[in-house]
Formats: C-alpha cells, sequence, structure tokens
C-alpha cells in the first residue's frame, strides 16, 4: 500500500496503480565542480558530505569510445567508485593516458548506465583533472598523499604533474641535524628553555667584549680551548643533556651547571692579575672541574620518564635526593643557593713580574 492510499487520498485508478508500482522517492542532489547535478549516494546523504563508495553492480561492456562528439558535451567516470564529470576538450587536452582512451585508440569499459568505469582510485582523480583543465594545481601538504598523486600521475601519464610532485617531495626531504645548540637571544628564552627542559642542562657564556682590561697572553688561546671542549661535550652527551651557548651575557668566560630547572653550580674561568703598572683579564681552562660538573649533572638525568634516582642522588649528596627532607625555609635557601667555583689565581702585587 503506498504512502496516498495509506493517507485515505483517492487517486484515479491510472495514477493509483502507477503509485503502487513506483512509489516517488524525493532524492537531494550535489553539483560538481564542473556544475553538473546528480543524485547523492546513500553514504553521502547519512555523513553531510561527499564520500567515495562503491556504485551498485551493474552489467558492463567494453567498447571503443567514439571521440567525434563535441568538446562541450561531458563524459560520466567511475574512477573506483568516485563519480566524475567532465569534458571531452579536458580529457584530451595534453597527451596522457585519458587522451589516448578517449580518442578511441584504446578500449574502454562501460556499464549499463553509460559511466566509464576506470580501475583505480578515486582519491587524487580530482586533482589530475585539475592539472589538465589548468596546468598547475595545488599539491597535498603531507608527503604521503604527494606520493599517492604521484602514482596516480604516472599511471595516467601526466607528466607535468609527475615532475611537481618529484620536485615537491626533494624539497621536504630536509635532514634533521643529530646534534642542536641553541643560541639564546634573551634571558627570558634561557629561563624558558631550561625551566621546560626534561633533561640537565650545561650553558657557556662567553662574550670577550666585555673586558674592560687588556687579555694576558694565552688568554686567547684558553678560551678557544673552553668553546671547543663545550663543541666536544654537546657531542657526547647528546640527548642526554640540554647544551646551550650564551654570547650576550656580563661575564667573559663562564660555565653553568642546571639539574630539575634550577642551577647546580657555576665555573667562572676568569680572573683578573697584575702586570707591570697595569692590570690584566686572564682566561683560564680549568678541564677537570668542568668535567665533574657535567658528570655531576648527570644525577638529575630522567630515568625511563620517571624522573631522576632520588637514591643515588641521595647517596651521593645530591640536593635533589633529600629535598623532601627539607623544611621549607631550608629548601628556598638551598634554591638560592649555587656552587660558585672560580679559578684560584693570586691577585696580590707580589706578582707584580708575572
Amino acid at each position: 500500500m503506498t504512502a496516498s492510499v495509506a493517507a485515505g487520498i483517492r487517486l484515479p485508478p491510472v495514477i493509483g496503480q502507477r503509485a503502487q508500482r513506483w512509489p516517488l522517492r524525493w532524492s537531494p542532489r550535489r553539483q560538481t565542480r564542473d556544475g553538473f547535478n546528480f543524485p547523492l549516494r546513500n553514504e553521502e546523504r547519512m555523513s553531510g558530505e561527499s564520500v567515495v563508495s562503491p556504485v551498485p553492480a551493474a552489467s558492463t561492456r567494453t567498447t571503443s569510445f567514439k571521440g567525434a562528439s563535441p568538446s562541450s558535451k561531458y563524459v560520466k567516470l567511475n574512477v573506483g567508485g568516485a563519480l566524475y564529470y567532465t569534458t571531452m576538450q579536458t580529457l584530451t587536452k595534453q597527451d596522457t593516458m585519458l587522451k589516448a582512451m578517449f580518442s578511441g585508440r584504446m578500449e574502454v569499459l562501460t556499464d549499463s548506465e553509460g559511466w566509464i568505469l576506470i580501475d583505480r582510485c578515486g582519491k587524487h582523480f580530482g586533482a589530475v583533472l585539475n592539472y589538465l583543465r589548468d596546468g598547475a594545481v595545488p599539491l597535498p601538504e603531507t608527503n604521503r598523499e604527494i606520493e599517492e598523486l604521484l602514482a596516480e600521475a604516472k599511471y595516467y601519464l601526466v607528466q607535468g604533474l609527475v615532475e611537481e610532485c618529484q620536485a615537491a617531495l626533494q624539497q621536504k626531504e630536509t635532514y634533521e641535524p643529530f646534534c642542536k645548540v641553541p643560541v639564546i637571544t634573551s634571558n627570558k628564552e634561557e629561563q624558558r628553555l631550561i625551566a621546560t627542559s626534561k633533561k640537565p642542562a650545561v650553558k657557556l657564556l662567553y662574550n670577550r667584549s666585555n673586558n674592560k682590561y687588556s687579555y694576558t697572553s694565552n688568554s686567547d688561546d684558553n678560551m678557544l680551548k673552553n668553546i671547543e671542549l663545550f663543541d666536544k661535550l654537546s657531542l657526547r652527551f647528546n640527548g642526554r643533556v640540554l647544551f646551550i651557548k650564551d654570547v650576550l651575557g656580563d661575564e667573559i668566560c663562564c660555565w653553568s651547571f642546571y639539574g630539575q630547572g634550577r642551577k647546580i653550580a657555576e665555573v667562572c674561568c676568569t680572573s683578573i692579575v697584575y702586570a707591570t703598572e697595569k692590570k690584566q683579564t686572564k682566561v683560564e681552562f680549568p678541564e677537570a672541574r668542568i668535567y665533574e660538573e657535567t658528570l655531576n649533572i648527570l644525577l638529575y638525568e630522567t630515568q625511563d620518564g620517571r624522573g631522576p634516582d632520588n637514591a643515588l642522588l641521595e647517596a651521593t649528596g645530591g640536593a635533589a635526593g633529600r629535598s623532601h627532607h627539607l623544611e621549607e625555609e631550608e629548601e628556598r635557601e638551598r634554591i638560592e643557593r649555587v656552587r660558585r667555583i672560580h679559578i684560584k689565581r693570586p691577585d696580590d702585587r707580589s706578582h707584580l713580574h708575572q
């Protein structure tokens, strides 16, 4: 029984028979890029968006497509279940496999409704058509999708699109350096880097222009040795320790060591010495002390994401290991107290002739 009969509406006999045989169904329609409307499939009605889904099976036949029709006529394409309308002019615009298919040189497979079947994924076929229309097309953002589009372009023999995809993939193949050492630009940036890092940190501050005196004869050599040691340590402990360079600070040459976001130790490598009737700045290279402090901050390294080993810190006298035993005031004093290590050099007049 049809809806009209159920509602009590009387129809003429002929119309009533047709209504029983062919009940009316409203079919929403969508518009393609080329402006042609066709009914939406059930999956598209449910989701509200265009979905690539299989078209119901229909009888198919193999024919030779005759390309003598005017270029304004549309061609119906079923590419892996995705339906496309385009023109003969677009399909034969460039020397591709599609031109061979629709110029009569190749046989095509059609179903009973006249759809020409192409056994390929229809995800990127729209991009292929756009390239044939305009000679250019925006490429996908990810490498994976560009590779998918490249495979389709190779299949359809669209050489220009193949070259664009290959060039885009070569540009995206950037190599990340194994070892990265940030050079800070402000105190705020330094604080953020150290506070957000899950690794202990080593910072080398060197700024040769801060000196208001002359340097001793071997100061330049020692400055270079400090910089060279920093570079070697950054390679040796890359991935375990965050290494930072500072070329804007107030010191001439100074190492700082951080654990759990706070400064643990500091090694200053400069001192003032007296030469004949004048003062000079001397830069030292305390290699052993720098190695010692670098190894000390490894105690603050996280263990499998669980944080540093508190038992090991407590056994070795590390501050973090015993922090839970301290009162708030003692904890505050401990954070503010930093072990500062200065190179002990005599600065009295007894070394005038050094």
